[in-house]
């Protein structure tokens, strides 16, 4: 069971931004106006210079958080001596004259529920990354904050001298806090806040209504969809990793990055989980994406790109911060943009395959089919037999791997199916060619005498990306070689409670310390496509324990205290979960509720 070190916070969004609010009632990490834009606030790396947007009463208190049901409108409820009271933030969003209203805004509505609670609001915003405080300026209803690129406005119904002068007060009638970015509300704040509420609880459940969820373990799956819904920024369809950058992946390991920027990978297998419960405009954005980073003449594809497709990542660091617990460097921007990732195009391509090969949509609406086509199938011609990074992103190390072999196989065979469904004989030719060398470097990683697949050509290791090979239907699940390459992995790289380890060898930053949450959700679905349904529920019983108090999870857990590390939430964790729900669900014949 996991132990109490864990991430205390939720988080909201409306696919313009992400908040992070702890059950402190702190708004610890929020960046404007984008997701890769400097911290308004950022205590979750430092609690002096990261700023402050707390609601607290005097003394000592208790705090509970959830969410409203099916959404992503948070609660915090506050019991103190005095009395209770409860906070409701939220980032607008709802259908708003024939398109999505999502603002740089976002409201905290505060309730007394018993007694006669004092609060003391404090409203701390710095810019570029606390490097200074903004200066707060008293308006008649409101208070403006400059210093960074744009104004930002705090309208209220609390007095303006407690908000400024940090004065506790009673909380004697419902009070609302409505912060924007680069624009004022001229609205009035009561009826706009509770207008701006209630569509969007009704939003989001009319978007989980529109789902198509098993019934097994449905309130995880339910949150997770709404967790990953948020990590897209619709205005370009870019998919973020997380909205964090700089918790590290266990003590002193350095390994803390910058995951608000859009991996190609990553987004491939959000997209694969959102296709499972029947959502599918989030793809049809992320394919204007592709398509705009396409057109590019590069003759490959980054790992990763800004969220409005920037191609220079520039990865530097923040010595002013303290870090999270302490922990150095932090940093922003990511060096992997520069890596050679080849299994990218492969994902890029079985991404967008259900454009070509799923009957709701109509194909001939991308006219520039062809010219994308070809242009994915050039690039992996060009790299098929090259050595890579790999889907772990080793800095100084390259190898041909499994994994990227796997997944150029992987989008071969749907560039295949892409070719026969607008009736190019050429691209089917050239498809066919790719699968057979993308099989020959896979078979070359095979080791007969352990009976398992090596992570890279003449490699020894294992790894736990392999086990796609059995999820991706390479290996047949129901052939003993798949049965015994999972029996090897699971040998080497599980834990006693099922937690898996990407791979157990040294890298650029010496033996991984902490189990990666994905490889897990991983195992289980392996476990299920090779008939071992009755262990797949079991280790994801296991698996499900390591969220936090929201059923939120990190990106990585220490196997010996089950403690959480990494970016939080991390998309790829709640991607694994979802998967392995779906892929149990139809084991048991149970696609959808019964």
């Amino acid at each position: 069971m996991a132990e109490q070190h864990l991430y205390q916070t939720g988080i909201i969004g409306n696919c313009a931004f992400i908040a992070h609010v702890n059950k402190n009632t702190d708004i610890s990490w929020l960046c404007w106006p984008r997701f890769d834009s400097p911290f308004v606030f950022g205590s979750l790396l430092d609690k002096n210079k990261g700023g402050e947007f707390s609601i607290l009463p005097q003394g000592e208190y208790n705090s509970t958080q959830y969410y409203i049901e099916n959404t992503n409108v948070l609660r915090t409820e506050i019991t103190a001596e005095d009395g209770k009271y409860r906070i409701t933030d939220f980032a607008p969003r709802f259908r708003l004259h024939e398109r999505y209203f999502k603002p740089l805004m976002f409201i905290r509505k505060i309730e007394p529920l018993e007694g006669n609670p004092r609060v003391t609001i404090k409203c701390q915003p710095v810019y570029d990354y606390g490097k200074g405080r903004m200066t707060a300026s008293r308006g008649s209803n409101h208070i403006d904050y400059s210093g960074c690129e744009e104004n930002i406005r705090l309208s209220t119904n609390v007095s303006l001298t407690y908000i400024l002068d940090e004065k506790a007060f009673v909380l004697n009638d419902t009070k609302y806090l409505i912060m924007t970015y680069g624009q004022n509300l001229e609205a009035p704040i009561v009826s706009t806040a509770e207008n701006f509420l209630r569509e969007t609880i009704g939003y989001w459940r009319l978007w989980i209504k529109h789902s198509t969820i098993a019934g097994f373990y449905q309130p995880l799956v339910i949150r997770s969809a709404l967790v990953l819904k948020i990590h897209q920024y619709e205005d370009t369809g870019a998919i973020i990793a997380a909205s964090t950058t700089s918790l590290p992946e266990s003590p002193g390991s350095t390994r803390n990055w910058d995951y608000r920027y859009c991996w190609l990978r990553d987004s491939h297998y959000v997209l694969t989980s959102l296709n499972h419960i029947g959502h599918f405009e989030e793809m049809e954005k992320y394919f204007n994406y592709l398509s705009d980073i396409s057109h590019n003449e590069d003759e490959r594809y980054q790992p990763l790109y800004g969220i409005a497709g920037e191609r220079e990542i520039i990865e530097t660091t923040l010595d002013h911060l303290e870090g999270y617990k302490g922990e150095q460097p932090i940093r922003i921007g990511n060096q992997a943009y520069e890596h050679i990732q080849n299994d990218i195009y492969g994902q890029v391509l079985t991404s967008m395959l259900p454009l070509y090969t799923d009957h709701r949509f109509v194909f001939s609406e991308r006219s520039d089919s062809v010219k994308w086509i070809e242009s994915v199938l050039s690039k992996i011609e060009r790299t098929i037999d090259e050595k890579d990074a790999g889907i772990w992103e080793f800095r100084n190390i390259a190898n041909v791997h499994c994994y990227s072999n796997l997944f150029q196989w992987a989008g071969a065979q749907a560039a295949l199916k892409m070719a026969k469904t607008i009736g190019n004989q050429d691209f089917e030719e050239r498809a066919q060619v790719l699968i057979d060398k993308a099989s020959a470097h896979i078979e070359a990683c095979y080791d007969p005498e352990r009976k398992v697949y090596t992570n890279a050509v003449g490699s020894p290791y294992l790894d736990a990306s392999t086990l796609q090979l059995i999820m991706m239907n390479y290996l047949d699940p129901a052939s003993d070689r798949a049965k015994d390459h999972l029996i090897a992995l699971e040998k080497e790289l599980k834990t006693e409670d099922g937690l898996f380890y990407r791979y157990l060898h040294a890298d650029d930053f010496g033996k991984p310390k902490t189990t990666f949450l994905i490889c897990a959700f991983w195992y289980v679905e392996a476990l299920a496509c090779v008939g071992r349904v009755d262990e797949a529920i079991k280790e994801f019983e296991n698996i499900i324990k390591y969220c936090n108090h929201l059923l939120l999870f990190s990106e990585d857990v220490d196997a010996k205290t089950g403690s959480q590390w990494g970016n939080f939430p991390q998309a790829y964790s709640h991607v694994g979960l979802m998967n392995a729900a779906h892929r149990i669900a139809v084991k048991l014949d149970r696609p959808i509720f019964l």
